[in-house]
């Protein structure tokens, strides 16, 4: 897949520049088409590499003297426009420019084969799978071979870079790099340039890092705070059940961390206190260092730490003193409560109660311990906290005092490099005086030199590729003078069968007006003789360089392989023929219409960057029908769409291993597979006779089913289906089909040999017949006509062999996307088309030899199409089901009476002596 970032060239005026862009190339129209990114879902535009030629870009004077633009190429598109594209390196655009020329030739020499004739063989399509894929035209236009000789040998080999290909979406979208100037005079300047940025780089992350919006500092308690703890310690160790809530955490820690919300975005080096006078940028690290201010904080920093010291020893000693308080308090709350209770006994209170009392009393000193214990340890736990703060405060200052010695590192290294600078100045206009101008000009044309060597090849590089591009060019202009000559003898061979035909169709006109001769001596006779041989008349087969000046308006077989016209009734072959011209005539007239075409381009261009899923648009555009050359891709996306849960249980080589299975050991199923196989479909050449390929690709996939549901086995009907698949899919995709059509779609017992849901099926179109058709309806009920028995093959194989060609795959396009509800819609669509012409007989018989065939006579699919899904609405799934479940009581209900009336014959057979000799044909056939 051809693929990959590329710079395009767009905007104006001083927004014009290079911008990053996606590029995919898709093969079915030979467009290019771009990208904002690889995950994006719909093209910006396109480029018709088809009809464009290629040349490289020349860049403007002064991009050309900056050596920008090194690797850009132009594509000159029909009307004069022309998009400068730009890859990453000279690589990558030798490779896009080999590529696209190379899918240019290939596509242009394939295309006149492909439009030879459109109604006889399918477009080539990379897409393209089954049996009708094999029809694909295998002669092309001869080409040059001196041509393709000269081509090779101007080929350039390259590879491409990761900028290319599938793997280059992975990657984010390279930007456009700027020029670098080496030169030795700015070498100074860029220095300075480097150590602004880096200066100012490191103040912005200082900021980030050591300013906050609010600071925290080591805040001394006041003497009111301190008294205030004491008393409300010691009224905690007094209350009977501990308040909890009621004690502060200042009370264990005379020092604590505060807020200051005032100082924000306060500097940590403030902390210090240092009084230091920053010192100029001129002044020295040894002034520096040796200031009074250093010397001052030195100071301030041994006071510290020594206050700190005697406050550890001042909180320990406290500390202490807490816990001998409370022991006390302990010892004399216990010797209270000894007291009290030796006075209540005396007093003559019951001993339980006062046992009760000591085991709570018990119970809440051992609380109060345990309160206690948890006190000390919170004490402690703060204590560690506390601690930790003051690391935490000496490492900022630590940072702090770094901070202050890496910014006048800074300034040093400033004054450094504007010394180094001067020096090297200096040092170069001293050593331009010294050096002989004969080593300068030495240097000077060796690096001309190289340049030019450099020019040289790029110039070679680029002759070789235009002059292939000539060749191409050439080439192909002349491949399209012989097509436009070979359409030219096309259209005249045309012009003079015309010209005979309305000879004849004058003269026949003329004795038909105004006879001159007896009937007998008629010339109308002869002329109408003529013409019918003409129109019947078999068309030889000719050779490939004949084709083109054979007007082939009717083939033998259409595009899928169905015989045009039968070969056993005369009459039946000229209601064919005509069949046949008027089907071409509306290819033809859509063929014109070219919005169809256009929208499922658009769209599929939209899924090359992402999945295709389920939606309105894909709905609409799949039921105005899928093009011949997408049909294979999308009939197996609609497959896999359904039977996804079916295929994920599986094991990889599922319908290989059934396929063996059923080759090595056949079921009973077998035998009438084998009867059926060339009685599927004998009008298709792909079916028609024993070697055909189509015929095992059928017989493996019918075997292979059997095993898969032995329920079913096999069924009449099953076979025309897989057929039908097997024109677009492969074996295993079609095998899958048919799973999706049996187990997914249709009703248990479709296919089973009551055919239940058949029945069921039948019942409910009547149901909708009489609502949505009900004069229709009305007039069949009058002359008493079953149309189910021509509707029951309808729902059986889905309107194979009741309609033409065109019109039933366009119904299997929506039928594999939206299920059984599309047979509904169309039965009643060819009812509702032949409406009025249905209404005109009056007499049974007439009617039903009319419904035998009357669908074949159908040949606007557009018209049938429009009825089927815009005049029948609404048509809601949930009806069909319910109807469905409905009418399935019934038959089994009537199954169940049919089967007891059976019974009761059968034993009053073996009883009575008259009808014992009586036997059904069931039996007799047995």
């Amino acid at each position: 897949k051809l693929c990959g970032y590329l710079q395009k060239l767009s905007g104006k005026g001083p927004l014009r520049g290079f911008r990053s862009r996606w590029f995919v190339f898709d093969p079915r129209r030979c467009y290019l088409y771009y990208f904002k990114g690889p995950q994006e879902p719909l093209p910006l535009g396109h480029l018709d590499i088809a009809s464009a030629c290629f040349s490289y870009h020349q860049p403007e004077a002064g991009a050309a003297a900056a050596g920008d633009e090194p690797a850009a190429f132009e594509v000159h598109s029909p009307g004069g426009a022309v998009t400068v594209l730009k890859a990453a390196t000279r690589q990558d655009m030798t490779y896009w420019l080999q590529e696209l020329q190379q899918k240019r030739w290939e596509y242009c020499n394939n295309l006149d084969a492909a439009k030879r004739d459109s109604r006889t063989s399918p477009t080539p399509s990379d897409f393209s799978k089954g049996l009708v894929a094999k029809d694909s035209p295998g002669t092309i236009l001869s080409q040059n071979a001196s041509a393709e000789r000269a081509r090779n040998i101007l080929a350039v080999e390259t590879s491409p870079t990761d900028l290319v290909g599938e793997q280059a979406a992975s990657q984010p979208a390279p930007v456009q790099a700027s020029a670098i100037n080496f030169s030795l005079k700015q070498w100074s300047t860029e220095i300075k340039n480097s150590m602004s940025s880096l200066r100012k780089g490191s103040n912005e992350n200082r900021k980030s890092v050591f300013y906050t919006t609010e600071e925290w500092e080591l805040l001394d308690p006041t003497p009111k705070d301190l008294e205030d703890s004491m008393a409300l310690e010691e009224k905690r160790k007094h209350l009977a059940e501990g308040n909890k809530g009621r004690r502060l955490t200042s009370s264990a820690f005379p020092f604590d961390f505060g807020r200051i919300p005032h100082k924000a975005r306060r500097p940590l080096k403030d902390m210090i206190g240092s009084s230091k006078n920053r010192t100029s940028s001129d002044s020295s690290p040894t002034e520096w260092c040796s200031g009074n201010g250093s010397r001052l904080v030195s100071e301030l920093q041994l006071k510290y730490q020594s206050q700190q010291e005697e406050l550890e020893k001042l909180k320990k000693d406290l500390l202490s003193q807490k816990e001998l308080v409370r022991l006390l308090q302990q010892t004399v709350r216990s010797s209270q409560y000894d007291k009290y209770f030796a006075s209540r006994l005396c007093e003559g209170v019951p001993k339980d109660t006062l046992e009760l009392l000591h085991q709570k009393d018990d119970q809440i000193l051992g609380l109060n311990n345990q309160l206690e214990k948890l006190n000390l340890e919170k004490d402690s736990l703060q204590q560690e906290v506390k601690n930790l703060k003051c690391k935490v405060g000496e490492l900022n200052e630590r940072l702090g005092m770094l901070m202050e010695t890496i910014q006048a590192k800074d300034e040093v290294i400033m004054k450094l490099s504007r010394q180094l600078s001067e020096c090297e100045d200096s040092t170069s206009s001293q050593s331009g005086a010294i050096n002989s101008p004969t080593a300068t000009c030495t240097n000077k044309e060796l690096q001309e030199l190289d340049r030019l060597k450099d020019n040289l090849q790029g110039y070679k590089t680029q002759n070789k590729f235009l002059n292939k591009e000539i060749l191409e060019l050439s080439a192909l202009r002349r491949n399209a003078e012989a097509r436009e000559r070979e359409w030219q003898a096309k259209y005249t061979s045309l012009e003079a069968k015309l010209c005979q035909i309305e000879s004849k169709y004058l003269i026949l006109l003329q004795e038909m007006k105004t006879p001159v001769c007896s009937e007998d001596q008629s010339p109308a006779r002869e002329v109408i003789t003529q013409l019918l041989e003409d129109a019947l008349k078999a068309e030889p087969s000719e050779q490939p360089e004949q084709a083109f000046f054979k007007p082939h308006l009717v083939s033998e077989y259409d595009i899928y392989g169905f015989q045009t016209v039968p070969e056993d009734d005369d009459e039946e072959k000229l209601v064919a023929k005509s069949r046949a011209l008027d089907l071409r005539s509306l290819s033809l007239s859509e063929n014109r219409e070219i919005s169809t075409g256009v929208k499922w381009e658009n769209y599929l261009a939209s899924t090359m960057n992402r999945e295709m899923m389920r939606c309105v648009e894909l709905k609409n555009l799949i039921r105005s029908g899928i093009p011949h050359e997408h049909r294979s891709k999308m009939w197996k996306w609609c497959v896999n769409l359904h039977v996804k849960k079916f295929k994920d249980s599986t094991v990889p080589g599922y319908f290989q291993t059934l396929l063996q299975k059923a080759l090595e050991k056949p079921n009973p199923a077998s035998k009438q597979i084998e009867l059926d196989l060339l009685r599927t479909l004998p009008n298709n050449k792909h079916y028609s006779s024993p070697t055909s390929e189509g015929i095992q690709k059928l017989r493996n996939v019918l075997l292979a089913f059997s095993w898969r549901n032995p329920d079913i086995g096999y069924c009449q009907g099953l076979n025309r289906l897989v057929a039908i698949a097997l024109l677009y899919l492969e074996q295993e995709d079609a095998f899958w089909c048919l799973v999706t059509i049996v187990e997914v779609f249709m009703p248990r017992d479709y296919y089973t040999k009551t055919l239940l849901g058949s029945q069921v099926d039948q019942r409910v179109f009547k149901d909708l017949m009489s609502e949505k058709l009900p004069r229709l309806h009305a007039h069949f009920e009058q002359y008493k006509v079953d149309y189910t028995l021509i509707t029951f093959n309808w729902f059986l194989v889905v309107f194979v062999d009741s309609v033409v060609s065109d019109i039933l795959f366009k119904i299997w396009d929506s039928f594999l996307y939206e299920g059984p509800k599309v047979i509904f819609r169309f039965a009643l669509a060819l009812f509702k088309y032949k409406e009025e012409e249905i209404l005109k007989l009056q007499d049974s018989m007439s009617i039903f030899k009319y419904l035998r065939y009357f669908t074949r006579t159908i040949l606007d699919a557009r018209k049938l199409t429009a009825i089927a899904f815009g005049d029948l609405n609404p048509f809601p799934l949930r009806q069909i089901r319910n109807r469905r479940a409905y009418h399935l009581e019934k038959v089994r209900l009537e199954l169940t009476e049919l089967e007891a009336i059976r019974e009761d014959f059968l034993r009053e057979r073996e009883t009575c002596v008259e009808k014992r000799d009586l036997i059904s044909d069931d039996e007799e056939d047995s």
